[in-house]
């Protein structure tokens, strides 16, 4: 019994350590891509008088970290999403099924 319960501790601090770790993450992206921004924007040299127009060069850092942060968010926080879980369960289940149609299939036999 205590070896069940230990079980589910260390379950529950991983689960606890993966949220922590994706929200340091987003922490992360949201203040390094700020300051990336702000420099590409020349506002730490000029001031705000002479700020570039935006580029296309200017987001890539943010868009494809972005792509990266999507999936760690989804790594994280698939199995909290309904459609996956009833989608994990019926696939168990269809599992369960085909290996007892098997059995039953093999003992007729």
């Amino acid at each position: 019994m205590e070896n069940n319960k230990d079980r589910k501790y260390r379950k529950a601090r991983k689960r606890v350590k993966e949220i922590k770790d994706f929200y340091t993450h987003l922490a992360v992206y949201i203040v390094v891509n700020i300051v990336l921004i702000i420099m590409h924007l020349g506002i730490f040299q000029s001031g705000f008088a002479n700020v570039e127009i935006p580029r296309w060069s200017m987001f890539t850092t943010p868009f494809f970290w972005g792509i990266g942060l999507f999936f760690h968010w989804f790594k994280v926080f698939k199995n909290d999403l309904p459609f996956f879980k009833d989608w994990e369960e019926r696939k168990i289940q269809e599992y369960l099924d085909r290996e007892e149609e098997e059995i039953n299939k093999f003992n007729r036999n």
